[in-house]
């Protein structure tokens, strides 16, 4: 491979570990667990990083005991 493949793919490799940040981070996080964590990963892959934003803001909707 010449210089520009391995940049390329370097700079993809980035930008597909910040488009990871927000689901690694909900995934090992202890503000939820179970069905509540699934929504919250399912709602960052479809609705975006703001749904990220909103967990970071809102979780975990219940208080604890």
């Amino acid at each position: 491979m010449d210089d520009s493949a391995v940049a390329a793919l370097l700079i993809l490799a980035i930008i597909a570990l910040i488009w990871l940040i927000p689901l690694i981070s909900i995934l090992f996080s202890r503000k939820t667990t179970g069905a509540e964590k699934l929504a919250w990963v399912l709602a960052v892959l479809f609705i975006s990083w703001f749904a990220w934003i909103f967990y970071l803001l809102l979780a975990p909707i219940k208080k604890k005991r």
